[in-house]
């Protein structure tokens, strides 16, 4: 072997190591650093890996996205759920945003291994993660456990207070930030979601809000939704996952276990009220199953604490992300096997006053645990669809359930197999309408989507 060729495959195993080291490194990354990161990442995967920003926030900073995907991960691919995620929602609250950044690299790094468990979840999921929703507030927050200061954007206004809210309606100007992905949930129709969030460990899912007429808006009682089985178990999938977060001696963030919670859940409104809140506008405006992750007792911890809280956390979010694969999902089509755009879907026994509805190509997907169901499909002009179906236990993947209806004169009685169509299809109608209404009167420069 001569000099040359020694030197060649030194410098070629050289080459081979740089490549090899990690982009994202176990450090807190500026919001230029993360821009320079995620760019980073879609140049070296750019064949699952689409970069792209949502909006600005009150500074004029990005708010950087990354979708990944097995196959067009910059575009929809009919019947494929869109999941997403998103950190530092509270600029104080900085753990969520590093480790969204690492779970980024991972998934494009393991699906190029071929890592069979990554290729199934990226080549049936499009998941998109923000890892930081306020970048203004992460530039001016410095490390600290608790505290309060911090949390807001740059207009002092808290992210979690200022969306749409169905109960209580909010009175604060939307900023940018808010208005930012309230357009990104009505532009993707995303099926499951997770907030990660710091200051407890605790897996919290809707409603947020307090129930009307139970108490004082900020009394502390569980508010149930009508998907309430559903998120318990969504949030149970996170907490077991995660090594401390259901152990009630663990997720106290106290001495006192008194202050713990039961399988490392809670539903918001047992917790304590929150109005304006990202999880309940994401459930009954967008039709997404949102929770909220509370995944480190300290909020902003020294950076050689983000290696075990990459390490706790790996495992939840890729279980997490799964479930957007399961229940029923299909197309709603006319006779004509062209799809219905703006269909309502609901599960009849759920007795529902937030339906889905389907997108252009007529898609709808809608997480159910294992039993027996009705799908209720109404549309103006056609004749509602009253749809047995059973989830199996053993089901790996959701059930595709497609769907025609049967065009009919609408200024006639809706009919369905020849008897009188539902009150509860009705129903969807006019809730959809109120929901529209109220929407609007507090947002009227906004566009429902």
């Amino acid at each position: 072997m001569t000099s040359g060729t020694t030197i060649s495959l030194f410098l070629i195993a050289i080459l081979r190591a740089v490549c090899a080291l990690p982009i994202v490194k176990f450090e807190y990354h500026n919001h230029a650093h993360l821009t320079s990161v995620m760019t980073s990442l879609t140049n070296k995967y750019p064949n699952t890996s689409h970069m792209y920003s949502i909006g600005k926030s009150v500074q004029g900073r990005d708010m950087w996205v990354m979708a990944v995907a097995g196959v067009k991960p910059n575009g929809r691919v009919i019947g494929r759920p869109e999941a997403k995620y998103v950190g530092n929602m509270h600029g104080n609250e900085a753990v969520g945003r590093e480790v969204l950044l690492h779970l980024l690299e991972y998934l494009l790094k393991e699906y190029r291994r071929g890592n069979p468990e990554i290729k199934k979840l990226m080549d049936t999921t499009r998941i998109h993660i923000l890892p930081s929703m306020n970048p203004d507030g992460f530039e001016v927050s410095k490390q600290k456990c608790r505290g309060l200061d911090l949390r807001a954007n740059m207009n002092g206004y808290d992210l979690n207070r200022n969306f749409p809210d169905y109960f209580e309606p909010t009175i604060d100007p939307i900023q940018p930030e808010t208005k930012a992905v309230v357009d990104w949930i009505y532009g993707n129709q995303f099926v499951l979601s997770a907030n990660f969030h710091g200051g407890a460990l605790v897996a919290n899912f809707p409603y947020d809000t307090g129930q009307p007429g139970i108490g004082n808006a900020m009394e502390t009682v569980y508010h149930q939704s009508p998907d309430d089985d559903v998120f318990r178990f969504l949030a149970k999938t996170y907490s077991k996952a995660h090594p401390r977060m259901h152990l009630i001696q663990e997720n106290t963030c106290s001495p006192n276990t008194d202050t713990g919670f039961v399988d490392g859940i809670t539903n918001g409104a047992d917790w304590y009220s929150v109005a304006g809140g990202m999880q309940d506008f994401n459930y009954i405006f967008g039709g997404c199953m949102e929770i909220t992750i509370e995944m480190s007792c300290c909020k902003y911890p020294a950076p050689s604490h983000l290696r075990l809280y990459w390490e706790e956390n790996r495992l939840p979010m890729l279980e997490f992300l799964k479930q957007a694969n399961r229940g029923v999902k299909g197309q709603v089509f006319n006779t004509d096997n062209q799809p219905i755009d703006g269909a309502s879907v609901s599960i009849v026994e759920l007795k529902s006053p937030h339906p889905l509805f389907t997108t252009r190509s007529g898609e709808y997907w809608k997480i159910l645990l294992p039993g027996s169901y009705t799908l209720l499909v109404f549309k103006y002009g056609y004749a509602t669809s009253n749809q047995k179906l059973t989830i199996p236990h053993d089901s790996p993947d959701a059930m595709v359930l497609n769907i025609t209806l049967t065009s009919i004169n609408p200024n006639i009685a809706n009919v369905t197999d020849g008897t009188p169509s539902t009150a509860a299809a009705w129903i969807q109608t006019i809730t959809t309408v109120v929901v529209t209404a109220t929407f609007s009167l507090f947002y009227p420069n906004w566009i429902i989507l």
